[in-house]
């Protein structure tokens, strides 16, 4: 069934609200735990990073934050960075800090057993509070690799206690304004068991922490078989849902491109956005990129990326809520399973082609870069300095 031009144009509307912010690590080199890929024109510091975020949002017009890694993304003038930034018509959105590339982390950072040690990791988001304050961020995003390896290695007990412990004083240190959104993962690095491996330990220390301290969803870090789009839901219910890390996995946390693996997951995930009014852009839910892309160029993998979140979002806000509502009240499996079914497959790319061009952008942005000649211009120019990469 196709859908109605009244149900097209509410579609077109929240479509044209919709922000997606991308992550400035995904413009560096990246790879697997064997090798590194280098790429031509890959950015030499951060300036250059937020210069290629800047080409994705110019061709997508929907992607105008940028997140910054600490310390991958330290520079001597934050100010002249967020000047830079607003200058190519984009902002710095939130702040990861890194608790995994030092070697007094080994046996944990916010959770290790050495008090020294928790101090310095509680120092390193201090560090990247001052960032935010600097660049006008709001967010605090904080994925803790923490976890143990062996049984009896560590008290898991006390290890949460020394993370609540140590998020209360980063919490403690956030402006009012400040959002504190806490990760979590599955396994990896540690394989035994992770400091926080689910969604409902990361929402226990939220709520122990304060309004102000919400859940980060990653796609990637859940076990096989898992139903994200129901811990969506039990998220947004608690309203802790505080944002998304959006990528693809086939096995584990891949980091692929986001609904490369499963695009029904993702429009199963969007869905439940939808319902709960979460789109909106006042909802406090930010919709985040988190990818590595090894083999494919950086900027049209972004651009895809979003295109992807984009298509998925369309689709969601083309079901029939109220012949779905129907359905479900009456007990119709097949007919509420057909309606969303109905809205999946709808061919989205025309309603968003002409959202594109009614904001001035080109229908097509894939193509539309291509034809920039960006691409060929940054390899000219990048010659010399260090490309950044995974982990620099």
């Amino acid at each position: 069934m196709s859908p109605t031009p009244e149900a097209l144009a509410a579609a077109r509307g929240a479509l044209a609200q919709q922000t997606i912010e991308l992550p400035s690590w995904a413009f560096g080199n990246s790879g697997t735990r064997f090798k590194v890929f280098a790429q031509q024109g890959v950015p030499r510091d951060p300036f250059e990073k937020i210069a290629d975020a800047a080409q994705v949002h110019r061709y997508t017009g929907v992607a105008p934050r940028v997140s910054l890694h600490i310390p991958w993304d330290l520079v001597d003038d934050y100010d002249a960075l967020a000047r830079h930034a607003k200058d190519l018509g984009v902002t710095i959105g939130a702040i990861n800090s890194n608790l995994f590339q030092d070697d007094d982390y080994m046996l944990g950072s916010l959770t290790h057993p050495d008090a020294r040690v928790r101090a310095k990791a509680v120092q390193h988001h201090l560090q990247c509070i001052d960032v935010m304050r600097a660049t006008g961020s709001q967010d605090l995003k904080l994925w803790l690799p923490d976890g143990l390896n062996y049984p009896g290695q560590d008290s898991i007990r006390a290890r949460q206690d020394r993370l609540a412990e140590g998020l209360q004083e980063i919490y403690a240190a956030l402006d009012p304004q400040h959002r504190l959104i806490l990760e979590y993962k599955f396994f990896e690095p540690a394989f035994y068991s992770m400091d926080i491996p689910d969604w409902g330990t990361s929402l226990l220390h939220c709520l122990a922490l304060g309004d102000r301290a919400m859940v980060v969803l990653d796609t990637g870090h859940h076990a096989p078989g898992t139903n994200i789009e129901f811990i969506v839901a039990q998220l947004l219910r608690a309203g802790r849902l505080g944002a998304f890390d959006f990528n693809s996995r086939f096995y584990a946390d891949d980091d692929l491109m986001v609904g490369a693996a499963d695009p029904f997951q993702l429009f199963r995930i969007m869905h439940e956005i939808v319902q709960a009014g979460a789109l909106a852009p006042d909802s406090g839910v930010i919709f985040m990129l988190d990818q590595c892309h090894n083999i494919e160029p950086k900027i049209p993998g972004q651009i895809r990326s979003v295109m992807n979140v984009q298509e998925a979002t369309a689709k969601a806000l083309l079901v029939d809520r109220s012949a779905l509502t129907d359905a479900q009240l009456a007990g119709d499996v097949l007919g509420a399973n057909g309606v969303l079914m109905d809205a999946y497959n709808t061919d989205v790319r025309p309603l968003l082609a002409e959202l594109r061009a009614e904001q001035g952008l080109d229908p097509e942005p894939l193509a539309a870069y291509a034809r920039s000649g960006y691409a060929e211009t940054i390899v000219a120019e990048r010659v010399g300095g260090t490309q950044a990469g995974w982990g620099a």
